[in-house]
């Protein structure tokens, strides 16, 4: 699974612009991460792809030492039901 960085993003796929699966962020006033959207198309779903991505966030937010917000209702759910992810959730 070849995951990239784009701007304010991680994606799936040749084009930033077109992706096969995408999880966007922006930041807080805090500094703060916030994770606002993830998306898989179709021909991805069930392989687990939207959990890579909302890896790749949680590993970046810890590389610049900051906290996640996951906006997102599944990255919400992915990042509470995952105890390694705790202790970079914002309460």
């Amino acid at each position: 699974m070849n995951i990239q960085k784009g701007d304010q993003k991680f994606f799936l796929g040749e084009d930033e612009q077109y992706p096969k699966a995408v999880i966007t962020y922006g930041f807080s006033d805090d500094g703060d991460v916030v994770i606002n959207h993830t998306e898989v198309s179709d021909d991805l779903r069930g392989q687990g792809v939207a959990g890579k991505l909302v890896e790749e966030v949680v590993n970046y937010a810890r590389e610049e030492g900051k906290k996640v917000n996951p906006v997102c209702p599944y990255a919400k759910n992915k990042m509470e039901r995952t105890p390694e992810y705790r202790d970079i959730l914002v309460q």
